[in-house]
C-alpha cells in the first residue's frame, strides 16, 4: 500500500533541504518514507493526495510527559513543585488507580497530542502506590488503540521520599516522618525485574511502542537502583530518563546531601552518556554545563511547565553552545495543563528573549523547531527512524492547510509553525504510515465515547481524590518552609531575567 502526497511545501527537517520549505513530492510505502523530492514519479496504484496549499513537515516529539497526572487538568495553580506535588504525587493515602482508569486517562493525552500534532511522545509514568505490569499495559494499550508513537516506562523511586528533600528531617514533624518511613520502597531486584518484564511484554508492540528506563532521580534512587538500570539501558539500546535540577529546592539537593551538584554526583556513578535524557536542568552551574557537552547528554526543556511551577528558565543557549541535546517536552499534564506542543514551542520561542538583552543569542524558530522535532527523537534514542523527512525514515507527519489564518498573509514558514500556528491547521496526521487523524477526528478510536466514560468516572475519582489531598495537606506549611529556605541560598547558579552579566562586554562610556 501507497501513499503519493504530491506539489506540497515540504519542511523535511533533515536531508539536503534541511529547515529550508521545498516544493516536492513524498512517497510512503508501508510504514515508511520510500522518496522524497521535486517531481517524484507516481507508482501505479497509489493514494494521491494533492499538496497544492498543504505544509507537509514531521510530526512533533513531547520528548517528557508525565500521563499519570492527566485526570488532574486544570486543578492546581500558584504552587511551586514541592508544595504541587503533594497534591499530584501524593505522600500519603493514594491508592492503585483501576486499570480501566488508567486507559481512559492514557487517552485523554493521546487524543489531544494526535490531533494537535504530536505523533510520538515519552510517558514517564508514575503509579502510586507501586506501578504493577498490568497497569502499564493499560497505558500501553491506549497508545497502541490510537495509533500514536510512544516510549513509555516504569518510573522508579526506592528512597524514603523525605530523604530526597533538603532540610526535611528539621521542617517535617515527627509523627508525619513516622508515616512516610511505613512506606514500602521496591528493592533493585524487584524494578530490574519488572523492568524486565515490561520490555518483554511491550517493547516493539506494532512498531509503535517502546520500553524505558525511568528512575526518578538521582536524590530520590540509590546508586545501586540506577546504575543496575543504565546497564538495562545500555544494553536494550532505550534511554535512561530521569530528572534533575528542575527547581532552585533541587539545586540546594545536591549540595545539602551529596556534597556536590546533582550533575557531578550523577557523573561520578557513571550515569551521564548519549543516552542519558534529563528533564529540566534549569539550576545547573557552568561546570555542570561543560560535564553534560562532553558527555553527550540529552535534556528536555519543559519550558510551559517550568514557568507554571515557577521553576526557572533552563539555559538553552548555553546548554546549545557546550553540545547539550535539548528537546521539548510538556511535561505533567495538571503542570502545563496540557500536551500541546505547539503551545510549548511557541513558549520557548519566546521565553528565552527576555533571558538576555543580547538578541544575538536569542533561540531562533528553526532551533525551536530542530528541538521539538530531531532532537525529540534523538533523546528517546530513535533518531534514525523519527524526527524528519528522509527516505528510510518512518511515516510520521502532518499535512497542514496553508490557506488559513495562522499562515496569513504567507511570511517565513517556521516563523509561522513557532508563533501563529496552534494545531488548528492540521488536515491529517501520519502515523507509521497511517493515517491516525482527518479533519480534526481520530481515526481509528470512538473519541466521544471514550471522554463521556471518563466524565461520567470522574465525580467518584475526584471524591477520592479529595480525601487524599486533605491527608497530604499536613505537609504543606514544612514543605513552604523548605521551599522559602532554599529559595534564600546562594548555590553559585543565576537564572535572572534581563542578567547583564550575560551581554557581552563592551567599551565603557557614558550614554
Amino acid at each position: 500500500m501507497s501513499t503519493f502526497i504530491r506539489g506540497a511545501t515540504v519542511l523535511a527537517m533533515g536531508g539536503a533541504s534541511g529547515s529550508t520549505p521545498f516544493t516536492g513530492d513524498l512517497l510512503v510505502e508501508g510504514d515508511r518514507i520510500a522518496a522524497i523530492g521535486p517531481n517524484l514519479p507516481v507508482p501505479d496504484g497509489a493514494t494521491i493526495i494533492e499538496g497544492a496549499g498543504k505544509l507537509v513537515m514531521p510530526g512533533l516529539i513531547n520528548a517528557h510527559l508525565h500521563s499519570g497526572e492527566a485526570l488532574f487538568k486544570g486543578r492546581y495553580d500558584n504552587l511551586p513543585l514541592e508544595l504541587w506535588m503533594l497534591y499530584s504525587y501524593p505522600i500519603l493515602g493514594a491508592k492503585a488507580l483501576a486499570e480501566r482508569m488508567i486507559y481512559l486517562r492514557s487517552m485523554v493525552v493521546a487524543i489531544e497530542s494526535l490531533k494537535t500534532g504530536v505523533t510520538c511522545l515519552t510517558d514517564d509514568i508514575f503509579e502510586a502506590p507501586r506501578q504493577s505490569l498490568a497497569q502499564l499495559g493499560a497505558a500501553v494499550q491506549a497508545y497502541d488503540d490510537a495509533g500514536i508513537r510512544a516510549t513509555v516506562s516504569g518510573h522508579v523511586m526506592d528512597k524514603d521520599f523525605l530523604d530526597s528533600i533538603p532540610f526535611s528531617r528539621e521542617h517535617v514533624p515527627a509523627d508525619l516522618q513516622a508515616e512516610v518511613a511505613k512506606l514500602g520502597v521496591p528493592t533493585t531486584a524487584e524494578y530490574i525485574d519488572f523492568a524486565k518484564e515490561a520490555y518483554a511484554a511491550f517493547h516493539g508492540r506494532s512498531g509503535r511502542i517502546r520500553f524505558m528506563v525511568a528512575p526518578s532521580a538521582p536524590q530520590r534512587c540509590t546508586p545501586e537502583l540506577m546504575q543496575a538500570a543504565n546497564e538495562l539501558a545500555l544494553e536494550w539500546k532505550v534511554p535512561f530518563h530521569t530528572h534533575i535540577v528542575e527547581t532552585k529546592v533541587q539545586g540546594v539537593t545536591g549540595p545539602a546531601i551529596y556534597g556536590k551538584t546533582l550533575m557531578r554526583y550523577m557523573d561520578d556513578l557513571g550515569l551521564m552518556h548519549s543516552g542519558t535524557t534529563i528533564a529540566h536542568s534549569i539550576w545547573v552551574t557552568s561546570d555542570d554545563i561543560a560535564l553534560m557537552g562532553e558527555a553527550g547528554v540529552s535534556i528536555v526543556h519543559n519550558t510551559i511547565s517550568n514557568q507554571k511551577l515557577g521553576a526557572g528558565v533552563a539555559p538553552v543557549r548555553q546548554l546549545l553552545d557546550a553540545g547539550v541535546n535539548v528537546a521539548l517536552g510538556s511535561d505533567g499534564i495538571c503542570s502545563n495543563d496540557t500536551p500541546r506542543m505547539f503551545d510549548v514551542m511557541h513558549a520557548c520561542g519566546l521565553i528565552h528573549k527576555v533571558t538576555t538583552p543580547d538578541y544575538k543569542q536569542w533561540v531562533s524558530a528553526a532551533e525551536v523547531l530542530h528541538a521539538c522535532t530531531l532532537a525529540g527523537a534523538k533523546s528517546a534514542l530513535i533518531g534514525h527512524e523519527a524526527g524528519s523527512l528522509e527516505a528510510g525514515k518512518k511515516a510520521d507527519l502532518l499535512i497542514i492547510n496553508l490557506n488559513t489564518v495562522s499562515f496569513t498573509p504567507r511570511n517565513d514558514i517556521l516563523n509561522h509553525l513557532v508563533y501563529c500556528e496552534n494545531g488548528s491547521s492540521i488536515e491529517k496526521v501520519m502515523v507509521n504510515g497511517e493515517i491516525v487523524v482527518e479533519n480534526g477526528k481520530l481515526t481509528k478510536i470512538d473519541e466521544e465515547a471514550l471522554l463521556a466514560e471518563l466524565q461520567a468516572a470522574m465525580p467518584g475519582f475526584n471524591e477520592y481524590h479529595s480525601g487524599v489531598e486533605r491527608t497530604n495537606k499536613a505537609f504543606e506549611p514544612s514543605f513552604d518552609a523548605i521551599h522559602r529556605r532554599c529559595n534564600q541560598i546562594d548555590i553559585g547558579v543565576h537564572r535572572l531575567i534581563g542578567n547583564s552579566d550575560m551581554w557581552p562586554s563592551t567599551p565603557s562610556g557614558n550614554f
